[in-house]
């Protein structure tokens, strides 16, 4: 097992990501039907509300990286 010397396994890389990151979430949600998400208390909300957000971004993310990667634009529809 590796070790980790980081406090979270869920810190931002790329500190200057964060921002956009934050409004990736805020859309995402709101793609997803979640009205309010960014004022919302998290603790309030069904693991399973929380958990669709951040997989729908990543599957947000990874296509973009593979759209980047094949020499494609930055942008990107999730089906």
């Amino acid at each position: 097992m590796a070790s980790n010397n980081q406090s979270s396994n869920n810190s931002i890389l790329v500190s200057q990501a964060r921002a956009a990151l934050e409004q990736m979430k805020n859309e995402t949600a709101a793609e997803l039907g979640i009205q309010n998400y960014a004022q919302q208390y998290k603790g309030d909300l069904p693991s399973r509300v929380n958990g669709s957000v951040g997989g729908y971004m990543v599957k947000k993310m990874i296509a973009l990286a593979e759209q980047q990667l094949a020499g494609g634009t930055g942008t990107t529809t999730i089906r």
